[in-house]
């Protein structure tokens, strides 16, 4: 596969990632090279790593605890003091192996660490190659509440190994397969209707298409970094997604509910309130609500439910002026950014996904 040139930095693919790892790794004179894993990486992808890692410069591993509960600042402020104990120096470079929280904070604490250190991202989920990684979003949870502290500042590279995948859960795979359809929905119908057919997809087509969901992100963040225009459009299925993650997070009562699975539910809300509003015509909707609920677990809600999402809304990163920003579809294929929804479509949308 071909090299995604980015805004300042690029993303290689399988072999042609750690021959540029280990070239820059030398020629750029690091002092300590410093790997964040979790629990799952550490065993599972770590060895994969460090098998490819020909270099004599000392190598410190620093393991996090696994899952989106852990991302937050008390986390960074152990990974900052871990730095610190072991000799990090501003020539020190932290490679972040994992999924989407380890991306997150692992490129937050770069980011921060001495005022900033070089980074890079070595996703090993399916979540991570197509949206965490890419970008240049680094950040945690505030509680319960997603990303409500970070930073816009890339990589200095992200290597994609598609061999990592085969560590993954079913329902980890979905979880990523969630943005993937997004990125069809809000930029190209063409990729969109390559999922049509799941079932039929080989090892050969999946790679290909999580180049091309990776070359669709890149696109949009070339254009708008700081998300002050059409960046925005990748917060499709998000604005809900986002508060329905953050309420399963924080309610015992709840199942855990994987990013991807949160987003896939925003997707068909976001997707009705869209048809609702004239943008998507009732067949684009209802083509958007099967192949979705065809590949994901419905989740249910109730009133109090419904009601406690909605009032997450307020916290959204995306509100300007005390009012949530929703990012719409016009078609598949195209979106509306900056639309107001109110409350009421909100739980006509709820009540819709239940049917």
């Amino acid at each position: 596969m071909q090299t995604i040139q980015a805004n300042n930095y690029n993303v290689y693919f399988d072999t042609i990632g750690y021959d540029f790892l280990a070239s820059t790794l030398v020629s750029s004179n690091y002092s300590k090279i410093f790997i964040i894993v979790d629990e799952h990486t550490s065993q599972f992808c770590l060895p994969h790593l460090l098998n490819n890692l020909a270099t004599e410069i000392e190598i410190e591993i620093i393991e996090l605890e696994a899952g989106e509960i852990h991302k937050n600042i008390g986390t960074c402020t152990e990974v900052w003091g871990a730095l610190s104990e072991l000799g990090a120096d501003r020539k020190s470079i932290v490679l972040n192996l994992g999924g989407g929280v380890v991306s997150d904070l692992g490129g937050f604490v770069a980011c921060t660490f001495k005022r900033g250190i070089d980074f890079i991202n070595i996703p090993t989920t399916l979540l991570a190659m197509v949206d965490a990684s890419i970008g240049g979003k680094n950040g945690v949870d505030l509680d319960n509440l997603k990303n409500q502290i970070g930073i816009i500042r890339e990589p200095n590279a992200v290597i994609v190994d598609t061999t990592f995948l085969t560590t993954l859960s079913q329902n980890e795979m979905r979880s990523g397969l969630a943005e993937m359809l997004k990125h069809g929905l809000i930029y190209d119908k063409k990729y969109w209707d390559k999922f049509k057919n799941l079932k039929d997809l080989s090892t050969d087509d999946l790679n290909e298409l999580i180049h091309e969901s990776i070359q669709i992100k890149n696109t949009i963040v070339c254009e708008d970094l700081s998300e002050n225009g059409i960046r925005k459009a990748l917060n499709f299925g998000h604005t809900l997604g986002h508060a329905i993650e953050s309420y399963f997070l924080e309610n015992e009562n709840k199942p855990n509910l994987l990013h991807g699975e949160a987003i896939a539910v925003g997707m068909i809300l976001e997707s009705y309130i869209s048809k609702e509003k004239n943008f998507l015509t009732h067949e684009e909707y209802q083509e958007i609500k099967y192949i979705i609920n065809d590949i994901y677990e419905r989740i249910e809600f109730d009133k109090n439910d419904m009601n406690q999402i909605i009032d997450l809304l307020i916290y959204d990163k995306k509100n300007e002026f005390g009012v949530v920003q929703f990012a719409l579809l016009e078609r598949i294929g195209k979106i509306k950014i900056n639309q107001e929804v109110n409350n009421e479509l909100i739980f006509s949308a709820f009540k819709d996904y239940l049917v």
